[in-house]
């Protein structure tokens, strides 16, 4: 026998009609028509007459009902979800990629699912794979992960596309990312058209922070100061931008300190900024500075930062259309699309302090 949870010790009451939650039974009988005609209005299939269309939806709100998306999902085979992996929340330069990218997806009725991918390693876990395993119609990743072992495995069985990385290559999955190398160059030219000649480049991971230095000492060589190009590894982090610009720009280094800095990116670069300032440097009186990535944090006026515009909202927007692609036609040979940078010009770069670039 059940007993009650009321402490009055009367009998649960039933719940009344008005309580239940409307089903699809309820918006049939209220529009006079069958439940699989209803389903066949919530799929949006064409094969169902305007006026009974617009019963069904009359009736779905008179009733207020909200079909329910697991079973639709059990239904279609399709969740209407895509798994976001990113490789670190913390990096702003995300924030215009997710809007890119989300701008479209949700166009076409896609949501996304967001996990980050740094903890991968934290935590044991394969994102990738769990993402497979929620069943979500299609996976992007963005950024350099720590570890993609287990991506090409995902790739076979779900439509893939990396945005802002040029790896790994995968039979079926679809890249779109900066031409980062040529974003190098640019920020590198601009300092020595600017007359400075010892120059150094606070260097990233993976294979974005290789393109960016091989665009640097490409610049450096084909103007005849390979000799002068100096470059101090960093990890893309404020922190670790502010350590390698202590170690660069130390009075221990005497003559040998560069007039020019290019960071890797706009989060190091502000390491930089803040290693400057301590050192009673300023930037671009004393030092000049080039960020990459154009985020916001290189607009903030007391920083003003130049930095190269990687079209971070167009990689977004281009790695949502390729998905929508790779989602029609899975079997599609992958594509591997580069978006051409600009260099932004703010506050931060000036010609050296004298005319042969030498250190004060």
């Amino acid at each position: 026998m059940e007993r009650s949870n009321d402490s009055s010790g009367e009998p649960p009451k039933e719940r009344s009609g008005a309580d239940r939650p409307p089903t699809i039974r309820g918006v049939a009988e209220r529009a006079g028509v069958s439940k699989s005609l209803v389903s066949l209005v919530l799929q949006g299939s064409p094969r169902v007459s305007d006026a009974k269309r617009q019963a069904v939806l009359e009736a779905i709100d008179e009733l207020g009902y909200r079909p329910n998306a697991a079973a639709r999902s059990l239904v279609a085979r399709r969740t209407h979800t895509i798994g976001v992996l990113l490789n670190d929340m913390r990096n702003p330069w995300f924030v215009d990629v997710l809007d890119g990218l989300n701008s479209l997806l949700h166009a076409h009725g896609l949501r996304m699912l967001m996990a980050d991918g740094r903890l991968d390693r934290r935590t044991g876990q394969e994102f990738a794979r769990a993402f497979q395993e929620l069943r979500v119609d299609g996976l992007v990743v963005v950024g350099t992960l720590p570890d993609t072992t287990g991506l090409a495995e995902v790739a076979e069985r779900l439509p893939t596309v990396i945005a802002g990385n040029h790896e790994p290559r995968l039979p079926r999955a679809d890249i779109v990312a900066n031409d980062d190398e040529r974003g190098a160059r640019l920020a590198t030219e601009h300092l020595i058209g600017l007359g400075h000649r010892k120059i150094a480049h606070l260097a990233g991971q993976g294979l974005v922070g290789e393109l960016r230095r091989r665009g640097f000492e490409a610049a450096m060589r084909d103007h005849g100061l390979a000799a002068n190009a100096v470059v101090e590894s960093g990890d893309g982090t404020e922190e670790g931008g502010y350590r390698a610009a202590v170690r660069l720009l130390s009075p221990a280094r005497g003559g040998r300190r560069p007039t020019a800095v290019f960071a890797f990116n706009d989060l190091s670069g502000i390491g930089v900024l803040s290693a400057a300032g301590e050192l009673g440097l300023d930037v671009p009186a004393d030092l000049s500075l080039v960020g990459y990535d154009n985020t916001y944090l290189s607009r903030i006026r007391h920083l003003w930062l130049n930095s190269v515009n990687n079209a971070s909202h167009e990689v977004g927007r281009r790695a949502a259309r390729c998905l929508l692609d790779r989602m029609a036609h899975p079997d599609a040979p992958a594509d591997h699309q580069l978006v051409t940078p600009e260099l932004e010009i703010r506050g931060s770069t000036a010609p050296p302090w004298d005319a042969v670039g030498a250190a004060p």
